[in-house]
């Protein structure tokens, strides 16, 4: 498999080439380019969550942490005193970071099911919700993000598979195909789990519509038909 650096390296440059030509082309701002960029980037180390020696599931749970410890700050910041405040933050951030990410630990194999199609859409699930409801951001926006989640985490499953394959002696290795798949389907429970997640996930994620004015400028089926007919005549004549 490929290792951390190449992961984040290969996830990082791609996410931010798409998000990129997203505003280039108009379907992004440069703050949302910048969200997409980072979203790419951190789904590109999500699969490896369930290793239990990677660095990706210290950063990852390291953020959970944080982003909790944040939560604390901002729901009891009108109740609790400053020290009472503070200690709680360090209090949810210590149990996200030992004691859930230990249990996570216990239940998950590497290369299962995390090591999905699935897991990719549960991550969007979660991460589009999460960008809604708990960052404010707009809807546009927070799919945008899930979108760029599960391309970053397919990008890990993809390179994952590509160093499965020794090219220079011709050989496959055992691990071919425990990444890209659709599922494990050695865990009929847990993908189960994953899919009411991801109905959950949707149920509470905004409305995808509001992607449907950035597409706007392009054409008509019947424009463009007509836009493929007259550049093949403009090309036809050139050659000719």
């Amino acid at each position: 498999m490929a290792d951390f650096k190449t992961h984040v390296s290969v996830a990082a440059v791609l996410s931010t080439i798409l998000a990129a030509s997203a505003f280039v082309m108009g379907f992004a701002t440069l703050n949302e380019m910048v969200l997409y960029a980072l979203a790419g980037t951190l789904g590109g180390l999500l699969p490896d969550i369930d290793a239990d020696e990677s660095i990706a599931i210290q950063l990852v749970f390291r953020l959970f942490g944080a982003l909790a410890a944040g939560l604390v700050l901002v729901i009891w910041i009108e109740r609790l005193i400053h020290w009472q405040l503070l200690a709680a933050a360090l209090v949810c951030y210590l149990l996200v970071r030992f004691p859930i990410q230990w249990l996570f630990e216990q239940l998950t194999v590497h290369r299962g099911v995390l090591h999905s199609l699935l897991a990719n859409l549960l991550f969007t699930a979660c991460a589009v919700p999460l960008a809604y409801h708990v960052f404010s951001l707009d809807a546009k926006t927070a799919w945008g993000i899930g979108g760029f989640v599960f391309f970053g985490a397919t990008i890990h499953l993809v390179l994952d598979e590509l160093y499965s394959i020794e090219l220079s002696g011709m050989r496959v290795k055992r691990s071919f195909g425990t990444a890209l798949k659709l599922t494990d389907w050695g865990e009929p429970l847990v993908s189960l789990l994953f899919i009411c997640g991801c109905g959950l996930g949707y149920w509470l994620s905004p409305s995808a519509a509001e992607w449907l004015p950035a597409f706007t400028w392009l054409p008509e089926p019947e424009q463009l038909s007509q836009l493929l007919v007259q550049t093949w005549q403009e090309l036809h004549r050139f050659w000719s």
